[in-house]
């Protein structure tokens, strides 16, 4: 994978001369994104309810086209917070990405979790942006800006196993296998169902997907994720996290085992199609090719 070249999420089509102009320091760039994109959970700010699908923008081009439908101005003009585009730590993180591929720079999203949000113990769902700075990837939060942090969210310790604030699927996967964590403190929020063992394996899914370019919401299910897993199920995850880890610790071949698995496997690739779990209630089958979206059918259709 080419993390310098755009894919067909992360790519900006028509809008790329938005990028033209911005900031090439990573620090400008990230507090950029936040002046376009509101997490749609934010309690402090309250997204007009007739805006609810903004978090289904799968495609950063749509996300641009939304913003300039409200905006019409470079994206470093001031935007009142609810009225940027509503979105959730995967948009923050890929249009990061999107913006520093444009400018040349290798960068790629990360998908695992957080533990410093919001409930001490709880292991946030999230997604992160890494970029090469020439030197080194470099790891970086783009929703939560300079604040209160023990750790600085443009330079944030590289994920190490699950004994840092930010760790990957693979790693949390890894150590759920272990036994060295309980996967019942992974998961969306405490107060909802979407946590445990099924839903991190689902995330190592979705981050080889990432990898390989299919940068999908966080709500898309395809392939192999699903809410129980056997044996086999549990084996196959097993490897792909240990070819991760192994390839995000500069391992080539492993790197290109990851390739060829999720071009030939069913059960991790997407074949363009995903189902989607909507946070608004709305369940559907998108077309990743030609970007049409259908009801999904109800058991009553079946």
């Amino acid at each position: 994978m080419n993390f310098a070249r755009q894919t067909a999420f992360s790519d900006p089509g028509s809008y790329a001369p938005l990028f033209d102009k911005l900031p090439t320091d990573p620090r400008e760039l990230t507090a950029l994104v936040r002046n376009v994109i509101t997490h749609f959970r934010d309690p402090n700010v309250t997204l007009p309810a007739e805006r609810a699908q903004d978090i289904n923008h799968r495609w950063i081009d749509r996300l641009l086209a939304t913003d300039q439908d409200r905006h019409d101005a470079p994206l470093e003009t001031p935007r009142p917070a609810a009225a940027r585009v509503g979105g959730c730590c995967r948009d923050f993180s890929l249009l990061a990405v999107s913006a520093l591929r444009h400018q040349g720079v290798p960068a790629r999203v990360r998908i695992g979790f957080a533990d410093y949000f919001f409930v001490p113990g709880w292991h946030h769902d999230h997604v992160v942006a890494d970029y090469w700075n020439g030197t080194r990837w470099v790891l970086v939060d783009p929703q939560i800006g300079p604040g209160d942090w023990p750790f600085d969210p443009d330079d944030m310790p590289r994920p190490n196993g699950t004994g840092t604030p930010f760790a990957t699927a693979a790693a949390v996967w890894t150590a759920y296998r272990r036994g060295e964590i309980d996967a019942e403190t992974y998961g969306v929020d405490p107060s909802m169902p979407y946590r445990g063992a099924p839903f991190v394996r689902g995330y190592v899914i979705g981050e080889v997907a990432a990898r390989q370019g299919d940068e999908l919401l966080l709500w898309d299910i395809w392939g192999d994720i699903t809410d129980t897993f056997d044996e086999a199920g549990a084996v196959l995850v097993d490897e792909i996290a240990a070819l991760l880890l192994a390839a995000d610790a500069g391992d080539e071949q492993a790197s290109a085992e990851l390739g060829r698995r999720y071009a030939t496997d069913d059960r991790l690739n997407p074949r363009g199609r995903v189902t989607t779990m909507s946070p608004t209630g709305d369940v559907f089958l998108v077309d990743l090719a030609t970007r049409v979206s259908a009801p999904a059918p109800s058991r009553a259709d079946h």
